[in-house]
Formats: C-alpha cells, structure tokens, sequence
C-alpha cells in the first residue's frame, strides 16, 4: 500500500492547450463509493491498463490542496469484480502535457461531462504548490471548489454544474484527437 501525501492544484482550463493531441493520454474510469454519499472519498480507477483503489482526505477540512492518499494496487480482475459495485461513475481522457519542466494532466471529461477540461498539476511540497503561477491556458484556479472534485463530479452531468462554471466565465470546451 502506498500512503502519501498530495500537494496539487487544480484548474477550468480557458482554451484547449496547444499540441495536446500529441501528448500522451489514457482513458480513465473512475467510481466513487458509496454512491448515496454527495462527496465520497474511496474510488476505484482504471487508469489505461493500470488498476487501483484510493482513498483521499482532505488533511485539513475544507482544503482540497493538501490530501492524505492512500493507495492499494489492483489486478484488471479485482477491479473487474469490484466495478459491480453500485458507484458513482465519471470518465475522462487524461493527456499529459508538458509544461515547463512539469506534466500538466488534462482532464477531457466525457459522456455527460463532455464539455469540461480541468487541468492538475502536482507538487512536490506545499511551498512549490503556493509558489506555482497559473499558466495562460487556464482560466481559474478552483482546487478549493467542492462542486469540481472528483468524488462530486461523478454521476453528474455538466448541466447539473454549469451554474457554477458560469460564475467562472466558463464556456464548455470540446477536444478530439485528429
């Protein structure tokens, strides 16, 4: 088991960045449970051909920035087995762009999330994740907002948390490899 702790930053990506489509990408698959609970903190994910089950907390109520995150290695059959579970599901492409000596991962949300791109960079430590300056290719920076965090996301549709873009000035953005 691999416990840590998360230093990250999320942002709503203003505009698609350029030579995405060149980047490296995975599809992942992410279900969250209990399904019952608004913002569940334990999810199983298919990440490509990589498999596993997480847990993530925040370390301090109400900071999404700082997490505890522990996580167990699956094999394809135990999550196989486990995505019966009833769940919360969300699914995205990740690619991994490069961004000046780091890897931004652009989240392309699909199925009822189409339209959404938020894009994570990760740190080493809190003083680089404070020190860090948004890129020009991203609008806000909403690791703080609830209704943008995994676990919420899922089972959503991008018209159940379009009112809260709009506070952004959020416009749905669309992105498909050529």
């Amino acid at each position: 088991m691999n416990n840590m702790i998360e230093f990250e930053r999320t942002f709503l990506a203003k505009e698609v960045p350029a030579g995405l489509g060149r980047c490296e990408c995975k599809e992942v698959l992410d279900i969250y449970i209990p399904a019952a609970v608004e913002h569940p903190t334990l999810r199983i994910r298919k990440n490509g051909e990589k498999y596993e089950m997480t847990k993530k907390s925040p370390i301090e109520d109400g900071d999404f920035s700082r997490q505890k995150e522990h996580t167990i290695p699956l094999v394809a059959a135990e999550f196989e087995e486990l995505s019966f579970l009833k769940g919360k599901r969300v699914r995205k492409m990740r690619y991994y762009l490069p961004y000046e000596g780091r890897v931004a991962e652009v989240d392309v949300f699909q199925d009822a999330l189409s339209g959404l791109v938020l894009i994570d960079f990760e740190f080493a430590s809190e003083e680089e994740k404070d020190a860090f300056v948004m890129p020009d290719f991203c609008l806000a920076d909403v690791t703080q907002e609830k209704f943008l965090a995994g676990g919420t996301l899922a089972g959503k549709s991008y018209a159940d948390i379009e009112d809260g873009l709009k506070r952004f000035g959020y416009s749905p953005l669309f992105f498909t490899e050529a």
